[in-house]
């Protein structure tokens, strides 16, 4: 009995064995959790496309929206741990939503295995072309004489640009008017249309408008200035201290991945990002490629959802 055990421990290892070697031996879903048109559904494009070179096998995007992200990543949570189901998120769903919604149905920490955070961009905060204020001196001026009269858009209750703002004005000892859209194209078409007074958006977001003229970039949230727009000031050369937020995209898997595949698909993550036809492509939008190991992503997650908890719960935000 002992020996009859022992070889279908072996057979069923070399099996899982096979497997893994074969994978991906059908196709693979790289799932967004969010609608499509963002950055995080373009870096999964990106993605899918490079993986499918590197890989074999075919890598297809499945946008499925909802709740912050939340709806999305309970599907990742509850697909089966064989490398064919692939989270591509931001970090929304990951040290946001969790503090901010009850019962979301999947805890961050626990239930994902994380392969790599492939990029982060800064936020900026911006200003209509027409706008007074042409630095931050004269923002926070204003703020200063006119409580709650400068109006920030943010792409809703909890977003990164709203809690950016919120760490803003806690760092400053001011207050804005918060103005929560339903996502970024709102914000922007109001904010080109002077019917809002700024918003702290994702570099890669607002580029575009920056270089046409139509908005003017005060500050950088970022460690250090932009090679994009070297010439914006990051908030702590302007004496903001405390206000380092960056956005990032980041490659989860259920929990349990094997180990080998979990391996191919971050060497292949970290190709893909690196590739001479991909990485200028996306430092030219602004985007910072990180491409670290799931051990540092594991250890940059836990510290994210730290600090974005505290912020919350100091700040009082909520998802209504």
């Amino acid at each position: 009995m002992k020996r009859l055990l022992t070889s279908v421990l072996l057979s069923l290892a070399a099996t899982g064995a096979v497997l893994a070697q074969a994978w991906p031996a059908k196709p693979v879903t790289l799932l967004v959790p969010f609608p499509p048109g963002g950055s995080t559904d373009a870096i999964a494009r990106t993605l899918s496309v490079k993986l499918q070179d590197k890989l074999g096998g075919s890598f297809v995007v499945d946008n499925r929206g909802g709740a912050g992200g939340t709806i999305g990543t309970v599907a990742v949570k509850r697909a089966a741990p064989d490398g064919y189901t692939v989270l591509v998120t931001s970090l929304g769903p990951l040290v946001i939503g969790p503090h901010l919604m009850k019962n979301i149905g999947y805890d961050p920490t626990r239930d994902l295995d994380y392969i790599s955070v492939a990029v982060q961009a800064p936020n900026v905060l911006v200003v209509p072309a027409a706008s007074p204020h042409r630095t931050m001196a004269d923002v926070l001026a204003f703020m200063k004489a006119h409580p709650d009269k400068m109006s920030f858009g943010t792409s809703g209750n909890g977003s990164s640009d709203h809690i950016t703002a919120e760490l803003f004005w806690q760092q400053t000892g001011t207050s804005g008017l918060h103005i929560p859209y339903k996502g970024g194209g709102p914000v922007m078409t109001d904010l080109l249309g002077n019917q809002v007074d700024a918003s702290f958006m994702n570099i890669n977001t607002a580029l575009p408008q920056i270089k046409a003229g139509k908005l003017r970039a005060l500050g950088i949230t970022a460690a250090r200035r932009s090679p994009v727009q070297p010439d914006v000031p990051t908030l702590d050369e302007l004496g903001i201290k405390g206000v380092q937020v960056y956005s990032w995209q980041a490659v989860a898997a259920p929990k349990g991945i094997p180990a080998d595949i979990k391996a191919r698909l971050h060497g292949a993550v970290v190709a893909a990002l690196n590739a001479p036809d991909v990485k200028p492509k996306l430092l030219e939008q602004g985007f910072e490629i990180v491409a670290n190991t799931p051990e540092q992503f594991t250890a940059f997650q836990a510290a994210e959802f730290e600090r974005w908890k505290k912020v919350i719960t100091d700040r009082k935000i909520t998802a209504d």
